[in-house]
C-alpha cells in the first residue's frame, strides 16, 4: 500500500462485502479497524484537528453510497464549452493533496476517505445507460471526486471495471490518475473499451503543489505501459498555471511526454488554466501558504472564479496548442471549463456541443 492510513472503519452492513475484506487482507497490521451502524459521522471533519481535511485523508471508510452512482460532470455549464463526460463515483476524496485541488473546499465537511462497497450497483445504471445511448459513444469516468487508481492495490476495483466495460460496445471508461498505480490494469485486457489518463504538469508545478503523486516523469512512463497492454491513453494538462517560466517549461513537457509516445497514440489531450473560487482560493492560502504557484495575480472571471489574466490564458493556450501542432498529428485538444470565447480565441472556430465533442473523444482512434 503506497499511501499512508491511520484508520479503517467499515459500515457493519458491508462487513462481509468483497471490498471490505479485500481491504482488510491488503491494509497494514498497525491500522486500527472499527464497525459502524451508520459510518457517516465519521466522514465529517475533525473541527479538533490542525487540518481537518488532511486528516480526512488518511482515514478510510468502506460504506454504501446512497442514491445513483453515474452522473452528468459537475463541471458541465452552459457557460462553458463542455466535453459530454459521464461522472461515475466509486469514491469520495484523494489520498494524495495537491494544492489546487478543488475537493478542499467541495469537500470540507465530509473529507473522510470514502469507498463504496456496493459499486457493482453502478453496472445496472451503465448497462441501462448504453442501450438507451445505442448508437452513440459515451465517455464514463470515475475520476472526478477521487483519483481513479489511488488505492486500487488494495481495493481491486479496476480490474471488475476494465472487464464490464470491456463487454460494452458505445461505452468507453476513463480512468484519471496522478499515480503509477497500474500493476492491476497489466492483469486484465481492456478490448479497447478503456482509456488512461493522466494530469500533467512540469516538474516546477509537480514539485511545489502535487504532494504524494507520482512525477511526471513516472506518469508518462506508466501510461507507455498501459498503451503497450491494449489500453488507449490521454493527458489533462490541467490546471495549467501561469509563472514566468510557464511557456517554456509546459513545451519541454509536451516534448518528453511526444518522445516517449507517439501523438498519433495519443487519444486527446485536455487543457484548463487555473481557477479558484474565493472560498477555494482562501483554503488553499492558508493550508499551502509557502506554495509560491498559487499567489499569482489572478481576477475574478464573470463565473465567479479567479483566473489568471484573459489575454495571459489565452496566450498560453495558444502557445501549449501550436506545440501540440508542430508535433504533426491532429490529435483532439479541448478546453475544460473555459468559454466558448476563449475556445474561439484559441482554436480559431467556435466549440460543438457537447455531444457531438464527447462523441469524438469517446471513439476509437486507429
Amino acid at each position: 500500500m503506497k499511501f499512508e492510513l491511520e484508520a479503517l472503519l467499515i459500515e457493519e452492513s458491508c462487513r462481509e462485502s468483497a471490498l471490505a475484506r479485500r481491504i482488510l487482507a491488503a491494509v497494514a497490521a498497525s491500522v486500527a479497524v472499527s464497525y459502524l451502524d451508520d459510518p457517516r459521522a465519521a466522514a465529517l471533519a475533525d473541527r479538533s484537528a490542525s487540518d481537518p481535511f488532511g486528516a480526512g485523508k488518511r482515514r478510510m471508510i468502506v460504506t454504501r453510497k446512497r442514491g445513483g452512482f453515474v452522473t452528468a460532470c459537475p463541471a458541465a455549464s452552459s457557460k462553458f464549452a463542455c466535453c459530454g463526460y459521464l461522472v461515475m463515483n466509486l469514491a469520495s476524496n484523494c489520498p494524495m493533496d495537491c494544492s489546487y485541488c478543488f475537493l478542499q473546499e467541495y469537500l470540507a465537511d465530509n473529507p473522510g476517505f470514502q469507498v463504496y462497497a456496493n459499486y457493482t450497483e453502478a453496472f445496472d445504471e451503465l448497462e441501462r445507460l448504453g442501450r438507451t445511448g445505442a448508437g452513440r459513444n459515451l465517455r464514463v469516468g470515475t475520476g472526478e471526486l477521487a483519483d481513479s487508481l489511488a488505492f486500487d492495490d488494495v481495493t481491486g476495483i479496476s480490474l471488475e471495471l476494465v472487464e464490464f466495460f470491456a463487454r460494452q460496445p458505445n461505452l468507453l471508461l476513463e480512468l484519471k490518475t496522478k499515480t503509477d498505480e497500474i500493476e492491476n490494469l497489466l492483469r486484465v485486457d481492456p478490448r479497447g473499451r478503456t482509456l488512461v489518463s493522466w494530469t500533467l504538469s512540469p516538474p516546477a508545478v509537480f514539485r511545489s503543489s502535487e504532494r504524494g503523486t507520482a512525477s511526471p516523469w513516472e506518469r508518462i512512463a506508466a501510461a507507455r505501459r498501459v498503451l503497450e497492454a491494449g489500453y488507449r491513453v490521454a493527458f489533462h494538462l490541467d490546471p495549467i498555471v501561469a509563472y514566468p517560466d510557464a511557456p517554456a517549461d509546459y513545451a519541454a513537457l509536451l516534448d518528453a511526454l511526444f518522445d516517449t509516445i507517439a501523438p498519433e497514440r495519443i487519444a486527446f489531450l485536455s487543457l484548463g488554466g487555473l481557477r479558484m473560487t474565493p472560498g477555494l482560493r482562501r483554503i488553499i492560502r492558508q493550508r499551502f501558504a509557502g506554495d509560491l504557484m498559487m499567489v499569482g495575480e489572478e481576477v475574478l472571471s464573470p463565473d465567479g472564479r479567479f483566473r489568471a489574466f484573459t489575454p495571459l490564458r489565452v496566450g498560453l493556450y495558444r502557445a501549449i496548442h501550436e506545440r501540440i501542432r508542430h508535433a504533426g498529428v491532429s490529435t483532439p485538444v479541448y478546453l475544460c471549463m473555459e468559454p466558448a470565447s476563449v475556445h474561439e480565441r484559441v482554436f480559431g472556430s467556435r466549440p460543438g456541443s457537447p455531444g457531438a465533442i464527447g462523441e469524438r473523444l469517446a471513439q476509437e482512434r486507429g
